[in-house]
């Protein structure tokens, strides 16, 4: 049965995992997307206010993200990451001043909570075992329901994780979805949270190598290409219509939709997708760190959540920025700043030059309600598969479960296909009656 050839509409990190997954299996493909450049929510470019190349976001890995790393590795971009060679997060409480380091260690019994050199300060053993309370929540349990969120550890520690993790407030977000984060990667030790970040740019990382390999493989790249609508027919997708107009599927070619929720939930008849969604906030100051400075700090008890320090620039993150996406960008930067300078003890005046980037739609809220919105990769349009880091990938909207649902997407497609060829050729080889 012929392969056909199969499209990907959307170059952000679930449409580049789901085309470098299908390259790899030596399929046909053509990879299209709106914009003027691929990666999505995951991207840098030059910024010319601060005169110097910036992420439009913050993103930390970690060495248990399997499908994130397995992606860089195919794409030969493993060695774009650094980190600090250790399983090591530290934090600064900005209204104490007080810092410390939280140090898992190897092996998956945590013996790391016994210690007060590895632990969050003013802690006892005791109130890490009270976190098992997570592992019995069930479906609808939120966060803050399943810890005591009055607790020093929750305000040091399992707020600042899990709201990172599910750009959602402790108050609504799902239990169930931290609760898998930890299981792949606190849950399993030192080996599986050694922080990963790149080396130079997201762009540098995820999307030129993706590209470059792409293109090494045959496939077709096409930028400024929206897709407006698809015509349905006898239960499949049989064209594609374009600004620049339509393009005809064959009876063997597939579609891989690797676009927005609400983008996807307009264009396919009858999808249900997460509907409400959550903020992100970001702020780059130029600035430069001192020497030997950490990579990355938590911040506890101010306005910004997480600093990362880059070539040119320390980058805030604010998740679940719901309260501040509204606030002018003048005023953000002070009060911002301010939280930079306490951590990286950086003078507080003047305040250096920055770039405040909101995105009011960055993720799906990652509530219970929302969760069972989330569609599977498989539709029952027989050539028509989904992939996003909204689709249920079992983790929050992040690169790992981006980069994870675009290679769902495509092993799904890659088992359709041949489970229609093991049909033809047994169709084929069946003994003809004749009478």
């Amino acid at each position: 049965m012929p392969a056909g050839e199969i499209h990907v509409v959307g170059a952000g990190l679930a449409g580049l995992s789901a085309a470098a997954t299908l390259a790899a299996a030596g399929r046909r493909v053509r990879l299209y997307e709106a914009g003027p450049q691929a990666g999505g929510r995951c991207r840098s470019y030059f910024d010319t206010e601060l005169g110097c190349r910036i992420d439009n976001g913050n993103h930390l890995l970690l060495a248990g993200n399997s499908a994130a790393l397995a992606y860089l590795r195919r794409i030969d971009a493993l060695d774009t990451l650094q980190g600090p060679g250790a399983a090591e997060f530290p934090f600064i409480d900005v209204v104490t001043r007080e810092r410390w380091t939280v140090r898992p260690n190897r092996g998956v019994v945590p013996w790391w909570i016994a210690s007060p050199a590895r632990r969050v300060p003013w802690t006892k053993t005791s109130d890490y075992l009270k976190a098992l309370a997570l592992f019995c929540s069930g479906a609808e349990a939120t966060v803050a329901a399943a810890f005591d969120r009055h607790s020093c550890l929750f305000r040091a520690l399992w707020e600042p994780l899990a709201v990172a993790a599910l750009n959602t407030g402790a108050e609504q977000g799902s239990a169930r979805l931290f609760r898998r984060v930890l299981t792949e990667t606190l849950a399993r030790g030192a080996v599986a949270c050694l922080p990963l970040v790149p080396c130079e740019g997201l762009s540098e990382s995820f999307v030129e190598p993706a590209l470059a390999y792409l293109r090494a493989h045959g496939a077709e790249i096409r930028f400024g290409a929206r897709l407006r609508r698809l015509k349905l027919d006898n239960g499949r997708i049989c064209a594609l219509s374009f600004d620049g107009g339509p393009i005809e599927l064959g009876p063997d070619d597939s579609l891989i939709l690797a676009l927005p929720a609400a983008v996807a939930g307009r264009l396919v008849p009858e999808l249900v997708v997460p509907e409400a969604a959550s903020p992100i906030l970001n702020a780059h100051f130029r600035a430069a760190p001192p020497p030997g400075s950490p990579l990355f700090i938590g911040i506890v008890g101010g306005t910004a959540q997480w600093v990362f320090r880059k070539r040119e620039v320390l980058s805030v993150t604010v998740s679940a920025a719901d309260a501040l996406v509204d606030r002018a960008a003048s005023e953000l930067r002070v009060v911002l700043w301010r939280d930079v300078a306490t951590a990286y003890g950086l003078a507080r005046e003047p305040v250096p030059p920055a770039r405040i980037v909101k995105e009011r739609r960055a993720t799906f809220l990652a509530s219970p309600e929302e969760l069972r919105r989330r569609p599977q990769a498989k539709t029952r349009w027989a050539n028509l598969f989904l992939a996003g880091d909204y689709t249920d990938t079992g983790l929050p909207a992040t690169i790992e479960g981006a980069v994870r649902s675009g290679a769902a997407a495509a092993r799904q497609l890659l088992r359709r296909r041949a489970g229609m060829s093991q049909a033809g050729r047994a169709h084929l080889g069946a003994p003809r009656v004749t009478s």
